[in-house]
């Protein structure tokens, strides 16, 4: 049997592994981590077969060397490792691309961009479905890529137990939110209809410099049959119209914005070209930016022949997304919201700016690189306090003093940052607690769900009735 080598032993991986074995591949998952949860998850793959190895990584030696090697989203593309692999001609991929070749004779939209693409991705699944369609949400929402090959009919021959969560039927499209990182390890994914929200400084630890971040996203809009932009991000907007003469804008500026939209918003209506589709109020997410992930996620499904009704029926029935803006409780007229996506400062940034002010900010994490300038000009206009936690909390205080604003504490952990955001809202009068962290998660937590997940549980601990 063909030998293949995953590495990673999250989800994604998992469900890669699973996947190979069931298509005949002798299979054996690396991960460089040991735990109790992954030792647990050691047994259950031997079980079926997967030969599961934790506290290593990788080697290239001269004996049995692996025919293809599939990578998880969080393991660099340029580990010396892979390269070797690369130059000797084993076969290296991501996940989505191994997803990719058992999926692609079903229609792909693929969503990606820096901020944005979560919201649009579960926009478009939830209209899609709403049409009709069996279109499972993928990738950085939802099930892993390889999660859905492995429910597919011609699959369920070997160990459909494992996945009974999933239906057994065929996918009429496969709505995938596709992050840098998988695109990457992705060469050959050729979504039907590619969308790209905004495009940031972000993940530059990685991708070292802006150009290389771009030339990655673009790489997958290149290869879309169809591209959908957000007309209003200024960065692609700039690029627009030389690089993208044929793809389809969306623009909350009205039908004159420049590149001339396809997909607009006019006297509260949005408009596919001069035809009213769905009240833009219809949509019950708090701040502008989301007009214009309603606008792509519209543009998307114009584009799939979707019909009127089926677009406002989901816009209508949508109730968000968790972790990005999620209003989790309100307190004595405090509202608790739930911003842990935003894990830079773009992101927070719109947060801060689709909340009502006063507002007592809650900050922190492991910092990435990137621009502070517009996020710490949003505290200053909107923030009443800055509660700082994780390992960020001393160089984010640094930065406040820097641009004058000393209304900050270092709190260090989520459990001594809620109870005191209560006490801090009362004294000011703020309306809102807003958990909007500007960093990545991996200090304190497995991941931003993870963290937004602790925010909710101390909201229900310290609040409910």
């Amino acid at each position: 049997m063909p030998n293949a080598h995953v590495i990673g032993l999250g989800r994604s991986g998992i469900a890669a592994a699973r996947l190979l074995k069931q298509e005949g591949w002798t299979v054996t998952v690396s991960d460089s981590k040991t735990s109790e949860s992954l030792q647990q998850q050691q047994q259950v793959l031997n079980v079926e077969g997967i030969t599961v190895k934790l506290g290593y990584s990788l080697t290239l030696g001269d004996g049995d060397l692996p025919e293809l090697i599939v990578v998880s989203p969080g393991v660099p593309w340029d580990i010396p490792v892979l390269i070797e692999a690369r130059n000797r001609g084993i076969d290296t991929i991501g996940e989505m691309e191994l997803a990719w070749r058992y999926l692609k004779s079903s229609p792909w939209v693929g969503i990606t961009g820096t901020n944005g693409k979560t919201t649009t991705t579960a926009l478009i699944a939830a209209i899609f479905q709403a049409a009709g369609f069996h279109a499972p949400a993928c990738g950085n929402i939802g099930y892993a890529a390889c999660e859905l090959a492995l429910a597919q009919p011609d699959k369920t021959r070997h160990g459909a137990s494992l996945h009974e969560k999933l239906p057994q039927s065929k996918i009429d499209w496969v709505i995938a939110e596709v992050s840098s990182y998988q695109i990457e390890s992705s060469r050959e994914l050729a979504p039907t209809i590619g969308v790209w929200t905004t495009f940031t400084p972000d993940h530059l630890n990685r991708h070292k410099t802006l150009e290389n971040y771009y030339t990655i996203k673009a790489d997958l809009l290149s290869r879309s049959h169809d591209q959908i932009f957000n007309g209003d991000d200024p960065y692609l907007r700039q690029l627009g119209t030389t690089h993208w003469s044929k793809a389809y804008w969306t623009s909350v500026k009205g039908r004159d914005a420049t590149p001339r939209p396809w997909v607009y918003i006019e006297n509260g209506w949005v408009m596919v070209e001069s035809e009213p589709i769905v009240p833009v109020d219809s949509l019950r997410m708090v701040g502008n930016h989301n007009q214009q992930n309603l606008l792509m996620a519209v543009a998307a499904a114009r584009l799939a022949g979707i019909e009127k009704q089926a677009i406002v029926e989901a816009i209508t029935n949508f109730p968000g997304v968790p972790h990005r803006l999620e209003h989790i409780i309100t307190w004595q007229g405090i509202d608790f919201i739930n911003d842990s996506k935003a894990t830079n400062y773009d992101a927070a940034q719109v947060g801060l700016a689709a909340v009502d002010s006063p507002v007592i900010l809650i900050a922190g994490g492991e910092a990435k690189a990137g621009d502070d300038t517009q996020w710490l000009n949003a505290i200053q206009a909107k923030a009443a306090a800055v509660l700082l936690i994780g390992e960020a909390a001393s160089a984010f205080a640094q930065r406040l003093q820097e641009v004058g604003y000393f209304r900050y504490e270092i709190v260090e952990t989520m459990a001594r940052a809620v109870p005191r955001a209560a006490e801090l809202a009362q004294q000011d009068n703020a309306p809102v607690v807003l958990l909007s962290p500007a960093c990545a998660s991996f200090d304190h937590y497995q991941s931003f769900e993870h963290r937004g997940d602790d925010f909710r549980q101390l909201c229900w601990q310290n609040f409910s009735p």
